[in-house]
């Protein structure tokens, strides 16, 4: 284990943010008005291809480009289709960071490296990241199993995945799964990370062109609420509806001990756009992570980097962030 090669400081040297702090690419809930807040604010704002088609992504991009010269990345969920024109979108850009996720990075890191993207995957087990580590990639997510969205069928928390990526790999680990606020980043930096990877806390925020009815769904939520489920086709982690609702028919199918036919023909297609963008609580996927019993608050992108950086300085000032030199951070060009 390299440690010198982990620090924070070393993260934002690679995607050149002033924060170690990164907004993911989530599917139907990443858009260029977030990208470019959480970039404005020193984090690294990112495009959730996976509910793009290429024009989409093409224009999105020069929409962050036309309101932010600073860095920015674009996820690519490599079981989603279009996946070939996405990249070719996304060499011929130059995207300055490119997360893969959901398949293997090994076709793709090396022809992304020399368009001269940085290269970062997303992981749910030590195995994952030393595969990925071994393609080339500068850096991995290590992703718990809090997450919302698709997730690894390991089923392991950000606690236990974290140390064991860290232990495992010698580039930067991005912790994500449950980080939302300065005491979840303290936490993975103290566990090794170099850097933390927030979903569901920049879904409740005011750029983010989630649906209202989602967000109100979100900030009502309690402990509890939410479930891996799918897990014959491609886990998710899903937040309960109404009663009757679409989690309620995966969860009485699941009861069922339903085959994975049964499974795809239930969900269909669709549902996410229906759930997260269109706001459709009944018919729709609600793909939110648990931390979202405790999310009650829609704050702007740019407050909240900023928040989560102010109270982490605190912590140091407080004497309980020892070693860890956040204000060398901001001396990076963006």
């Amino acid at each position: 284990m390299n440690c010198s090669a982990r620090t924070p400081q070393v993260l934002c040297e690679l995607l050149r943010t002033q924060h170690p702090i990164i907004q993911a690419g989530m599917v139907w809930c990443t858009g260029s008005d977030l990208v470019v807040a959480v970039g404005k604010a020193g984090g690294l704002g990112t495009l959730g291809a996976g509910s793009m088609y290429p024009d989409e992504l093409r224009d999105e991009i020069a929409q962050v480009r036309a309101q932010w010269g600073g860095p920015f990345a674009v996820n690519v969920p490599l079981l989603y289709p279009a996946v070939e024109e996405h990249m070719e979108t996304l060499m011929k850009e130059r995207v300055p960071v490119v997360f893969t996720s959901a398949g293997s990075p090994r076709k793709w890191t090396e022809q992304l490296k020399s368009a001269g993207s940085t290269v970062v995957h997303v992981v749910s087990s030590a195995a994952f990241a030393l595969k990925a580590e071994a393609a080339g990639v500068d850096a991995v997510v290590a992703e718990g199993f809090e997450a919302g969205g698709h997730n690894g069928r390991e089923e392991t928390t950000t606690l236990c995945l974290l140390p064991e990526v860290v232990d495992a790999v010698n580039i930067p680990v991005i912790a994500a799964g449950g980080i939302h606020d300065a005491r979840s980043l303290l936490a993975a930096l103290a566990l090794g990370a170099s850097g933390v990877q927030m979903g569901s806390r920049f879904v409740m925020t005011q750029e983010n062109p989630a649906h209202t009815r989602f967000k109100q769904r979100i900030a009502e939520a309690g402990a509890g609420e939410t479930r891996l489920m799918l897990k014959q086709l491609t886990p998710v982690r899903l937040l309960r509806g109404p009663e009757g609702s679409f989690f309620d028919q995966v969860a009485e199918a699941e009861a069922a001990r339903s085959d994975s036919d049964v499974m795809r023909s239930l969900l269909g297609r669709g549902r996410a756009k229906r759930g997260m963008r269109e706001g459709d609580l009944m018919e729709g996927e609600l793909e939110i992570g648990q931390v979202s019993a405790l999310l009650n608050d829609l704050p702007g992108a740019g407050d909240l980097v900023q928040g989560i950086v102010d109270r982490y300085r605190s912590f140091r000032t407080e004497g309980m962030a020892p070693g860890f030199h956040w204000d060398a951070l901001s001396q990076n060009p963006r």
